[in-house]
């Protein structure tokens, strides 16, 4: 049997053996990402096959959180994309004024800077006092430096411009402190958002939300598992409510493609139908 066919079945065991012992699911994940990234594990911790992560993974829960953290993809930014934030601001905002109270599920959140991003829009449309920020991930490392808030001060500069780029008129540095080398995020933003463990693979609806956003998530997902998730964020809307996807992805070939109309394709924001 060809090397790299045997490799396939070690890889499928890994993937059995950590969906069977601790619950993770990762057999529906692109697969061409998937194998990526556990030979690059393999090749950090010295072993020379696929197979010899297995009792490791098994046996040893310290092991298996460092390998599980290898699986979250915490490449995230303040105001990445600004166009995005920018639409967010003029053509949803306006929209969700309308309600007496939000609901806003960020999944996929990562370690938490788009999250904060989001809630600086709604302060300055008036309206974080009366919305509820929800960010999920099943990355419980990634989960606790977003409750910290605490990122580099390095690329701050590179945010306040993204930050302008969407309309915002006034300083970026309003929302947080420098600390040395580092900057906290306000404490005010950071009571408006709930971040909790949620594994978009496995688990359920989270909350019923007015406005979700899952970017630059479901390419790492096969086709299958995307029609999954974006079949969760369906129920999970309100008639009328916005989903936010990531710049390479969308709703076009989706079973739930005529639940929804696009409201800015550039941005790949939409609305659920009424």
């Amino acid at each position: 049997m060809d090397p790299l066919d045997i490799e396939a079945i070690e890889i499928d065991l890994l993937l059995e053996g950590v969906y069977r012992r601790y619950g993770h699911d990762f057999r529906r994940y692109a697969r061409a990402s998937i194998e990526r990234r556990i030979r690059q594990y393999r090749d950090a911790c010295g072993c020379e096959r696929v197979a010899d992560l297995l009792p490791r993974v098994l046996y040893d829960e310290a092991f298996f959180a460092d390998f599980l953290a290898r699986f979250s993809i915490p490449v995230t930014e303040l105001f990445r994309d600004p166009q995005v934030y920018l639409s967010l601001r003029r053509q949803v905002l306006p929209v969700l004024a309308t309600y007496p109270f939000l609901r806003i599920w960020h999944a996929g959140c990562a370690t938490g800077e788009e999250a904060y991003s989001l809630a600086i829009l709604l302060e300055e449309a008036g309206l974080l006092a009366r919305a509820t920020l929800f960010a999920t991930d099943f990355n419980d490392a990634a989960l606790e430096r977003a409750r910290r808030g605490v990122y580099p001060l390095e690329p701050m500069r590179e945010a306040s411009r993204g930050y302008h780029e969407a309309g915002g008129s006034g300083s970026l540095a309003d929302y947080y402190h420098a600390d040395y080398d580092a900057v906290v995020m306000e404490r005010r933003l950071a009571r408006r958002i709930t971040f909790a463990n949620h594994n978009l693979v496995t688990d359920g609806v989270f909350t019923e939300a007015h406005l979700i956003l899952c970017r630059n998530v479901l390419i790492y997902f096969n086709h299958e598992l995307q029609e999954r998730v974006l079949g969760l964020f369906a129920e999970s809307l309100v008639r009328g409510g916005f989903l936010c996807l990531g710049s390479k992805e969308d709703l076009e070939f989706s079973a739930v493609r005529d639940r929804f109309e696009t409201v800015d394709a550039r941005a790949r924001l939409y609305k659920k139908r009424a």
